[in-house]
């Protein structure tokens, strides 16, 4: 996983994460789309804390017939969902993550000793107990995780004393992680769960966060590609003022709304096409254009697609809170907000190092200057973001337009985070190169 976190949210990795190595697994787990069953899974609502930052990212299989699962995520800066990992089960916090690959949970293998048979799981905001599960295992350093096979591009990993893969990483901000890469199960249902899939299993001491992270990219690692999933999808639901946390909902599988998304093709990169500045395990799409009102902006759709070096690429990332756009974009954004509302700009102020287009003052009445907002796509699909939500209120009475410069953190790429794709299904199709998009009130399909 590579990105980046203007402060410390361990949603956030500082590190180029890919693996290019066979991964075999078999299972099913008894045919329940066949049966019209679906497993479902409630989450505890609770408050998160969120920093006064942007979270974003630097750059950088069979059909799911088996079983459908449906469940809901917290929503505050990050979409964070519940799962009942080990035997018995403790759940675990996650940030739903599109932007990479490495699953990874906080683990306190100190926490106790009792027996590994005890029924009642820890709360889902502590970590993680190895003791108490019966299905943990250490992933061996001769494991082909701990050595893959592209030096380039990997998470590092070294050998402990005990002959155990250790992984080591820095957030943007400094702070250090580390862990080993383990084997364990996630639960699904009382009487059913994935086989044992490779995690992290992080043991950093200074760590203010028991979230771990959910990585749901193109990756071998990944969790869909472990548990052979080829369809997910999730919406995300609008912040609300009063409230830190929203629930959403989330699916594995298929989505009973999918016949009235539209669809656009993922753009897919083979390995004689790797170039320095491209994710290829990113989710990327073929964006054509920015209309903000009525009018569509003067910028190329050369500009959001990879160029020689990679540079240009467009992704959908869940785990990003703001969207991200390199100059030649934000340029064209910015001389529109400025055309329209530019007396009122918050002077001097950027926020997170990276979004200038903020202001004071009544953020409603300063919308309706703007207008819409919409991401223009292939075959005239369209994420349209009304005008009462093209601001995110970042603290202090401060709202900003949700767009940042990329390139002044270090990216070289187009990101669309979780901010424009509030009350939106987003549905990722494996299976077909595809994402589909469609508006929904989400916090209502929560209830």
């Amino acid at each position: 996983m590579a990105s980046l976190s203007l402060s410390p949210p361990l949603c956030m990795l500082f590190i180029f994460f890919f693996f290019f190595f066979p991964f075999s697994s078999s299972f099913t787990l008894n045919n329940i789309n066949n049966n019209n069953h679906s497993l479902s899974f409630p989450l505890t609502l609770t408050k998160t804390h969120v920093s006064e930052s942007i979270n974003t990212k630097k750059q950088r299989l069979r059909t799911l017939s088996s079983y459908n699962v449906k469940s809901s995520f917290k929503y505050s800066m990050a979409l964070v969902v519940s799962l009942p990992i080990g035997t018995p089960p403790q759940l675990q916090q996650m940030v739903l993550d599109t932007g990479s690959q490495l699953s990874w949970i906080q683990c306190n293998p100190k926490q106790r000793t009792t027996n590994v048979k005890t029924t009642s799981p820890p709360p889902s905001t502590s970590s993680f107990d190895p003791s108490l599960s019966s299905s943990f295992s250490l992933l061996p350093c001769t494991h082909p995780a701990c050595k893959p096979r592209v030096p380039d591009f990997t998470l590092p990993t070294t050998c402990d004393q005990n002959r155990i893969c250790h992984y080591s990483y820095f957030y943007a901000d400094g702070t250090y992680a580390e862990g080993n890469l383990v084997r364990e199960k996630l639960a699904l249902s009382n009487s059913q769960s994935t086989p044992p899939l490779i995690l992290g299993c992080a043991t950093a001491e200074d760590s203010k966060d028991a979230r771990g992270i959910l990585g749901m990219n193109l990756g071998r690692l990944s969790f869909p590609s472990q548990a052979q999933i080829t369809k997910f999808s999730y919406c995300v639901p609008t912040r609300q003022a009063r409230s830190s946390s929203v629930t959403g909902s989330f699916y594995l599988g298929d989505n009973p709304d999918s016949s009235r998304f539209r669809y656009v093709d993922m753009l897919t990169f083979g390995k004689s096409q790797r170039m320095p500045n491209l994710d290829p395990l990113a989710y990327t799409v073929p964006l054509q254009g920015i209309r903000i009102g009525a009018t569509k902006l003067n910028i190329s759709a050369s500009v959001f697609k990879p160029d020689a070096g990679g540079s240009g690429q467009t992704m959908v990332d869940s785990g990003s809170e703001f969207t991200f756009l390199v100059d030649e974009a934000y340029n064209r954004v910015r001389e529109e907000v400025v055309r329209l509302v530019g007396p009122r700009l918050k002077k001097g102020y950027v926020y997170g190092d990276a979004a200038d287009m903020c202001f004071d003052g009544n953020a409603v009445e300063i919308g309706r200057l703007i207008g819409d907002m919409a991401f223009e796509f292939e075959k005239g699909v369209e994420i349209v973001i009304p005008k009462d939500r093209v601001l995110a209120d970042v603290g202090s009475g401060v709202h900003c337009l949700g767009i940042g410069r990329s390139e002044r953190l270090g990216a070289a790429s187009n990101i669309i985070g979780n901010f424009h794709q509030q009350n939106l299904w987003v549905e990722f199709d494996l299976a077909n190169h595809r994402l589909g998009f469609g508006e929904a009130d989400c916090t209502r399909l929560a209830k």
